[in-house]
């Protein structure tokens, strides 16, 4: 059987946890998984996985506006009935959305082309992470005749106008719908109706354990480092008067910051507005091998976000034996807890910075505690295998279903 995936822009440097489930699948001899995306990542690509990744990945859009109107004129010719299935799917789309005609009308040719592809290689089922526009062409093309389709939903941003996002819709047509947390299954339920439950899957998010040794060296630095995209979601604008704070007390405090985004100039602004030059850094993207580096090496992991689904890099601290300090919203507090960090209110810069100090004043033996509790955690219910495993189980159809 053929699986394929469908993303709007693969692989990106935040979105490794779609490759290494895409290898997970792979390694469990499900054959080559097909990559489809709506578009390719516009920024440098710095992990050489994801170079080799995007190398492998059809693009939808580099068809160019020729061949998809060629597309959609053969797909009239050939298949009428199912083009005007689509087409009333569309419109329902622009009704949900209130607009974005053009938008949606770019939804329906970039599914017309999806659709000759997934036929022409023989693919029946496509899953997609993330409800929002990949799910919208993963539907468009179902009512075409096309494969299939599952989703993953994963929040924050596609949970905060679901009505507009046009969830039901989508989760109506689908084969299954997958939410990585309880919390994100519930806000499924709580919008779509009951009648979305017995298609709904709790499967997370994962990481291959074997690549994520438990440190055997206790840390006694002052460095904690914090992963992702620099974004008002994630917070990163509170490192920098966090640092001014802990400074005096920890005087070789240093707090990484591995990732790139929208509010680097915003951080170094502040970064030279509190003097925190010595003790905040900005490292850009890393590879995982060179992120894997800095949480095996540092004190605790800092996530201060206000607006997450499940970080990955959560699971990949903790396994690591790295604790975490983050903040107390959606999905995280199902994972992290006192018994293997900090977990505070989100924009709380005052409970912060107490969590900061409880860690950084911790003793080599309790941060090893904390560390083991969070890797036995996350090896429990965050193995990829198992959990690409128990995703095919939900969203492929048994050898006696398809015989």
């Amino acid at each position: 059987m053929t699986l394929a995936y469908l993303m709007n822009t693969y692989p990106m440097t935040s979105s490794t946890f779609v490759r290494e489930e895409i290898r997970a699948h792979e390694a469990a001899g499900l054959g080559p998984v097909l990559r489809y995306a709506i578009r390719p990542w516009d920024e440098d690509l710095v992990e050489p996985l994801d170079v080799a990744e995007q190398e492998q990945t059809d693009y939808l859009l580099t068809a160019g506006p020729v061949a998809l109107l060629g597309g959609f004129l053969s797909e009239l010719v050939r298949n009428p009935v199912g083009l005007a299935k689509a087409i009333g799917g569309s419109a329902r789309l622009v009704g949900a959305a209130r607009g974005r005609v053009i938008h949606n009308a770019a939804y329906l040719l970039e599914a017309v082309r999806f659709k000759q592809r997934a036929t022409h290689a023989g693919t029946p089922h496509v899953h997609v992470h993330f409800s929002t526009n990949s799910a919208a062409v993963a539907m468009l093309s179902r009512r075409m005749g096309g494969p299939e389709y599952s989703f993953t939903v994963h929040g924050p941003d596609e949970l905060v106008e679901p009505a507009r996002n046009a969830l039901a819709l989508k989760a109506r047509h689908a084969q299954a719908v997958i939410a990585i947390t309880e919390y994100c299954r519930d806000f499924i339920i709580d919008h779509c109706g009951d009648w979305v439950a017995d298609k709904t899957h709790i499967v997370g998010c994962g990481i291959d354990p074997e690549a994520f040794a438990l440190r055997a060296e206790a840390v006694t630095n002052q460095q904690l480092v914090c992963v992702g995209r620099l974004c008002a979601a994630k917070q990163q604008i509170l490192l920098p008067e966090l640092a001014r704070r802990l400074a005096s007390d920890f005087p070789e405090l240093e707090i990484l910051l591995i990732g790139d985004g929208e509010d680097r100039a915003e951080i170094e602004a502040s970064i030279a507005r509190h003097g925190v030059e010595k003790h905040v850094r900005l490292a850009g993207w890393g590879t995982k091998q060179e992120v894997r580096t800095a949480l095996n090496g540092a004190q605790a992991m800092l996530l201060p976000s206000l607006a997450e689904g499940l970080p990955v890099v959560i699971m990949e601290a903790l396994a690591l034996g790295c604790p975490v300090i983050s903040t107390r919203i959606a999905g995280i507090p199902e994972l992290l807890d006192q018994t293997c960090g900090w977990i505070v209110p989100p924009g709380d810069l005052d409970a912060l910075e107490e969590a900061a100090r409880a860690c950084l004043r911790a003793s080599p033996e309790q941060v090893a505690a904390l560390g083991q509790e969070g890797r036995r955690r996350v090896l429990e219910r965050h193995d990829q295998a198992r959990n690409a495993a128990r995703l095919r189980d939900v969203i492929l159809p048994k050898p006696d279903e398809a015989a």
